[in-house]
């Protein structure tokens, strides 16, 4: 289960230069803000940031933000930024959910969507970072040819994420597994978070699409 409490920690990511805060005035101002005019990946949900920072340190020319709505895991990661200082790297703490007041029209060119809250309930299906109501808000702000990369080791999440791209006409599934791991062409590459780390270490399958319009 995330931390959720940690005494302190909203004041200080408030202080963190690694964190962009007025998030309303920086939409359709991601450029100015890293300084250049690269490919921008947003990951929603990032937790402690393993995979984020990973991949920035991996990618020098991608600019990457990291967006967490809970402050005491968006801690840890800021942490581990303090010892990287990655110019390419930037966090955001908030609610997915506004993610089209943040990103302008074809600002993003990827989204990472890892181990995502499965909102178990069926009356809390719409927010699901996967369902129909959070596809169009990424139609929004993805590039024409951006694609979405989602993993999770929850099965019935799956199921329903794979059933909601059906439904949506303007998506189209180009990679769908449901055992990533014994996938050796989907595995070049692959950076694991750290729930896929502990999830697979205990034998469960991690499934995993790759989907665009």
């Amino acid at each position: 289960m995330r931390l959720r409490n940690i005494t302190g920690s909203k004041e200080y990511i408030a202080e963190s230069p690694y964190v962009v805060h007025d998030i309303a005035a920086h939409k359709n101002g991601w450029a100015e803000i890293y300084g250049n005019s690269n490919p921008v990946y947003i990951e929603i949900g990032m937790g402690k940031g393993q995979f984020i920072i990973t991949l920035a340190r991996n990618n020098p020319d991608i600019n990457y933000v990291g967006i967490e709505k809970y402050s005491s895991v968006l801690l840890r990661a800021i942490q581990k930024q303090e010892e990287l200082n990655l110019p390419n790297l930037k966090f955001i703490r908030m609610d997915a959910e506004e993610i089209c007041d943040v990103f302008g029209e074809g600002e993003v060119d990827r989204i990472y969507l890892n181990f995502s809250d499965p909102w178990p309930k069926d009356r809390h299906a719409k927010r699901r970072l996967e369902s129909r109501q959070f596809l169009e808000r990424y139609d929004a702000i993805l590039k024409p040819d951006g694609i979405i990369e989602f993993k999770t080791d929850n099965r019935m999440l799956f199921d329903f994420a794979v059933d909601e791209v059906k439904e949506s006409p303007k998506w189209h599934m180009d990679e769908c597994t449901y055992d990533l791991h014994k996938d050796e062409r989907l595995m070049v590459g692959n950076v694991m978070t750290e729930y896929e780390e502990k999830f697979s270490a205990i034998g469960n399958p991690i499934c995993k699409y790759i989907i665009s319009r």
